[in-house]
């Protein structure tokens, strides 16, 4: 299982506004339909507050007077500003809905898009999971703060701004006491703030975490249950579970506080008025239905104070899962397109590296470099084998044409251009790759053969031909067994497949493609000795006319070369035929020893050649040419 883990730094925390002010760009397009909802959630509030001052009215008039027409009227006008409520918060949802999802929406892709164009260093620094759960639990959480906890906690805090001043409207002391005991309900908010935001944020990121256990668990299931590990897996998981657990708690706890004083603070202000009230009735300065009203028009303010709690911890929640999306959004892509793209006009095929250097991000000062000034030249239409051993730095080599990642160092050139001045989709057009590591889609073997050609439609003439001849090349004919032949859906990354079928497919992509220059990193060191063949005859035909670097890890991939290019120690130490480095190149002897007993270990084959004797040169010679021959 994968033990990377998501970074955490940040850059200096910005306040809550300016965090959610953040979101604008994404908010700008809906921000009317945002504004009317909010509007009617206003109008809404401004009815309800209305209703007392009509009570106070029908109980010192008609009531007092015993005037059934005028208490009818009465009744119904408290009805209508009922309906009138109800009809403005039908309008709020109406208005909000559609833009909040129009929101999640373009935010959802973007942020897709981003992860698309960030290059593989980025991937390889963070968890799956931590990606998946922005990308789905984040943005859907921002979504449903926009279309209701934004408008709401606005809405609410002017309702308890007007409502509080028209409580002045019956007396100052009324007005005066209910503004007191708010203080603490501020205090006590400000504490809140500063607790939930951490724990809001803690729980988020273990929540990534979470998902990428899962994630790796179901992705490994087959290596758990081999190995009889799922205890195991188990085990790790619930220590991050409860982790999590406990967590939430902990903000189900600092919710709890907030919402102790959001409660018991407008008792005791109901209570005091009450007292205040009934002294001021004796005193003659209050009547009763004027008390009445005020306590009326308290109960309506009852449920925007309390929601405040909940609101705010929404707020902090929206403002945790803004940070962490635009986490991504901030990260600083070193693989772009330059400003002023060069062009080939007629591609060769010449692939060159010169004093190309390449460390990784996190390697140590002290650590020389992984590429140390390689330098190689592959001519058009040649095949390079590229040998080495483990650690040399040959897959990562295979990286640098492509862009998947940047020299540090030196320079890649095609066709006497450097790569990077080339746009990524020119580029890209030009060098195709196929890993030893096949990964598939959930897509037709069709889709997932032709991902390369963007220009064809799939489903033409044009491209069943180049289908056709990608799946004979690569002996992927098994394809026509499956039950839908080509059309037939490949489950998760292929794994329904063997892993000989995926790296055909694999394979079949990169040919179908047809780049000027082809990189395999060991495309077949899953595949029989008899398939293996047959896809060599047949890669002998394709890379005829194409410029081919092969990472070789069977001394029968060897064959496939024109030349061979012996990686040793971050440089390339010698460059020759097969033949020329057997008798030149002792490390070159030592390397084909090692492949052949890997080769021998893996089939159970006894090796036909050992280590040479650098003392019979011609020997040795002799008998590597019968073995690659045979």
């Amino acid at each position: 299982m994968s033990s990377t883990s998501t970074p955490r730094t940040s850059p200096p925390r910005l306040s809550t506004v300016r965090a959610l002010a953040r979101l604008w760009p994404f908010v700008k397009p809906a921000a009317w339909r945002l504004f009317g909802g909010g509007l009617s959630a206003l109008a809404a509030a401004v009815i309800a507050l209305c209703i007392p001052l009509v009570l106070e009215g029908v109980l010192e008039g008609p009531i007092a007077s015993g005037a059934t027409a005028a208490i009818i009227a009465g009744a119904a006008a408290v009805f209508a500003l009922a309906l009138g409520e109800a009809l403005m918060v039908f309008l709020r949802r109406q208005f909000v809905l559609n833009p909040a999802t129009q929101v999640e929406y373009t935010m959802r892709t973007h942020l897709y898009s981003r992860l698309q164009g960030l290059p593989v260093a980025f991937h390889d620094r963070w968890q799956s999971g931590q990606l998946l759960s922005r990308m789905m639990q984040d943005i859907g959480l921002i979504r449903r703060w926009l279309a209701f906890g934004l408008v709401l906690l606005v809405v609410n805090l002017l309702t308890i701004v007007i409502g509080a001043v028209m409580l002045f409207r019956w007396h100052w002391l009324l007005g005066t006491i209910f503004l007191i005991t708010a203080v603490p309900l501020w205090i006590a908010g400000f504490r809140f703030e500063k607790r939930y935001g951490v724990l809001t944020r803690q729980s988020q990121d273990q929540a990534g975490d979470l998902a990428t256990s899962v994630e790796e668990s179901v992705h490994g299931i087959r290596v758990l249950k081999a190995f009889g590990r799922g205890k195991h897996a188990l085990l790790r998981f619930s220590r991050q579970a409860e982790s999590l657990r406990e967590t939430e708690l902990s903000k189900a706890r600092s919710v709890g506080w907030i919402w102790f004083w959001l409660v018991l603070m407008p008792e005791i202000a109901f209570a005091l008025n009450l007292m205040a009230g009934i002294w001021l009735i004796v005193q003659g300065v209050l009547s009763a239905p004027e008390l009445f009203a005020y306590f009326a028009m308290a109960t309506v303010l009852r449920w925007p104070i309390e929601s405040i709690g909940f609101l705010f911890s929404f707020l902090l929640d929206a403002r945790t899962a803004t940070d962490r999306v635009f986490e991504i959004y901030d990260e600083v892509n070193t693989i772009t397109d330059p400003a002023e793209p060069a062009t080939i006009a007629e591609p060769r095929g010449e692939l060159a590296f010169e004093a190309a250097h390449f460390r990784y991000q996190d390697a140590g000062a002290a650590e020389r470099d992984l590429l140390d000034g390689v330098e190689l030249v592959l001519r058009p239409g040649e095949t390079m084998a590229l040998v080495g051993l483990t650690g040399s730095g040959k897959t990562t080599l295979t990286t640098l044409p492509t862009r998947l990642y940047d020299v540090t160092g030196g320079r890649v050139t095609l066709d006497g251009v450097d790569v990077r001045d080339l746009t990524l989709a020119e580029l890209r057009r030009h060098i195709a790759m196929a890993f030893e590591d096949a990964t598939l889609f959930s897509a037709s073997v069709r889709e997932n053969v032709l991902l390369g050609r963007a220009d064809l439609d799939v489903h033409s003439t044009e491209a069943e031909a180049v289908l056709r001849e990608a799946l004979d090349v690569a002996q992927a004919g098994f394809v026509d067994a499956l039950p839908e032949g080509v059309e037939t859906l490949i489950g998760e990354e292929g794994l329904s497949l063997s892993g000989g079928q995926r790296q055909r497919l694999a394979l079949a992509r990169a040919v179908a493609a047809k780049p000027k220059v082809l990189v395999l990193d060991d495309p077949l060191s899953a595949l029989d000795v008899d398939t293996e063949a047959l896809v060599e005859e047949a890669l002998r035909h394709v890379l005829a006319d194409t410029t081919a670097l092969i990472v070789a890890h069977r001394p029968s991939t060897v064959a496939l070369a024109d030349r061979v290019a012996v990686l040793e120690r971050g440089r390339v130490s010698a460059v020759g035929t097969h033949s020329d480095l057997l008798r030149t190149s002792a490390h070159y002897r030592h390397v084909i020893s090692s492949l052949e007993a890997e080769e021998a270990a893996r089939t159970g084959a006894i090796p036909i050649v050992s280590t040479p004797d650098p003392i019979d040169i011609k020997n040795a010679d002799d008998i590597m040419d019968e073995e690659v021959q045979a």
